[in-house]
């Protein structure tokens, strides 16, 4: 099975440039076309892998789980998110590098100007209300 933590952290450096692809699933054997981003693809394919079964299964049992006002769509999106919420733990965050935003920022890749807009804004108010600083209800440092 492919190393699908490496793959979330490869990911991450491409968060907000991905595309809707469009592809055919059956569901209860009536074949239907559902839009999503690449990386939801993938974690479908990987859900499967892992689980032993296939995409339909899982859009079918989506789809019959799934509230009336719900989008299938919306529904698929919230599965996939579920679902590895539950299946995180402690030890995998840690494997993933989890637990410090600035790890995260590293691994996003992205250009020089949002990591000094990081750095001037996000880090040094966290650095003011640790040294005795007042936060607003707001999230801001006083």
């Amino acid at each position: 099975m492919k190393n699908i933590a490496s793959r979330a952290v490869a990911n991450e450096s491409s968060l907000g440039q991905s595309s809707l692809v469009s592809r055919n699933v059956t569901i209860l054997g009536r074949r239907t076309s559902i839009r999503l981003e690449p990386e939801m693809w993938q974690a479908l394919n990987d859900i499967a892998e892992r689980e032993r079964c296939s995409v339909h299964d899982i859009c079918t049992l989506v789809s019959v789980c799934k509230k009336n006002k719900t989008s299938f769509t919306a529904a698929i999106r919230v599965f996939l998110m579920l679902y590895f919420r539950a299946a995180s733990t402690e030890h995998g965050h840690v494997a993933a590098g989890h637990g410090d935003f600035r790890s995260m920022i590293m691994r996003a890749r992205m250009p020089q100007e949002y990591k000094e807009y990081f750095e001037s804004n996000v880090f040094s108010k966290k650095f003011r209300v640790l040294r005795g600083g007042s936060a607003s209800r707001s999230g801001h440092a006083s």
